[in-house]
């Protein structure tokens, strides 16, 4: 490692004295090789829960995952490294290279000329449905469960203002978990879900292979959920909610496995606003993302109770 790449390095961990060496000193046991054998570091841009930066060893090119700032209140790595034990030989996932349970440090390999899905692009989407399928297909089983409603307590309970920034909160969620007996009523046989399921950690490789990256939050789950998250990570209007399940199910999707996934949408998305709002105690802001997913919250409980009066 020469002195510009150390400085990158460093740079990652500006706040945390010395971090840096214990990153080197994984990346060389995990690899076997010596420090100067580690070239060409590059920082990524940070993401929502983590930093992560890139870096060569013998030609190749490795993702090196850093855990950010209040996340090991919100990701269980034990579980997480339970579902990459699970995934990893299913030709689903990223290819693990390491992973500390401990404390969230991750190696995979980069995948070389991959892009993000375009969540604009129907091609793009028939061809990420297909992958996710493929998941909810394998009938995979983890020891957790994924408890939107039990989240969305969990992480208001995480405040620091023990009071919402919006001034209709109580009421919201009194709306959202008044969907919970419908939603459990229709709820599919759960298996492995990808729960993250955001167009950016589908990478799309030249011949039109997928890998699907990101698995903290993956849990047992009604697979209909990977559908919901998709569409509010991708901050989705109605029409192109409705296209993305057309997708999904071939355009054969019954009225009522259609509202449960509204239903989905409502509750998830007060489910990551108040996951944004926690954020906000570190001073991150999310912006337009965290406004969308509080209104997908306020508007789909709406869409569902119209829906419901009118079949009872």
């Amino acid at each position: 490692m020469n002195k510009v790449d150390l400085e990158v390095l460093k740079s990652i961990y500006k706040d945390i004295e010395n971090s840096h060496l214990e990153a080197i000193s994984i990346i060389c046991e995990a690899l076997n090789v010596s420090e100067d054998k580690i070239e060409k570091i590059e920082i990524l841009k940070k993401g929502m829960t983590n930093n992560s930066f890139i870096f060569t060893v013998n030609n190749v090119r490795y993702i090196m995952r850093i855990p950010g700032e209040g996340t090991s209140k919100l990701i269980d790595r034990v579980q997480e490294a339970e579902v990459y034990s699970l995934i990893k030989d299913k030709n689903i996932c990223d290819d693990l290279i390491y992973i500390n349970a401990e404390n969230g440090y991750k190696i995979t390999k980069f995948i070389e000329n991959s892009r993000n899905c375009d969540d604009k692009n129907n091609d793009d989407l028939r061809i990420c449905m297909e992958k996710i399928k493929e998941l909810h297909s394998l009938g995979l089983e983890v020891g957790h469960e994924f408890d939107v409603f039990e989240k969305i307590d969990f992480y208001e309970s995480l405040w620091k203002n023990k009071n919402s920034i919006y001034p209709d909160y109580k009421e919201v969620k009194a709306n959202i978990f008044s969907l919970k007996d419908f939603i459990e009523k229709n709820r599919k046989p759960k298996c492995l879900t990808h729960i993250d399921a955001n167009c950016d950690n589908f990478l799309i490789s030249p011949d039109g292979s997928l890998r699907l990256i990101d698995w903290e939050y993956a849990s047992m789950q009604d697979p209909d959920i990977d559908i919901a998250m998709f569409c509010i990570y991708s901050l989705y209007d109605k029409e192109q909610i409705d296209n993305l399940i057309d997708i999904y199910f071939n355009g054969q999707v019954d009225e009522v496995t259609k509202n449960k996934i509204y239903a989905y949408v409502a509750s998830c998305g007060l489910l990551w606003s108040n996951w944004c709002e926690y954020k906000l105690d570190f001073g991150i802001h999310f912006g337009e993302y965290a406004t969308k997913q509080y209104e997908y919250a306020r508007d789909y409980y709406k869409i569902v109770k119209e829906w419901l009066d009118k079949n009872r």
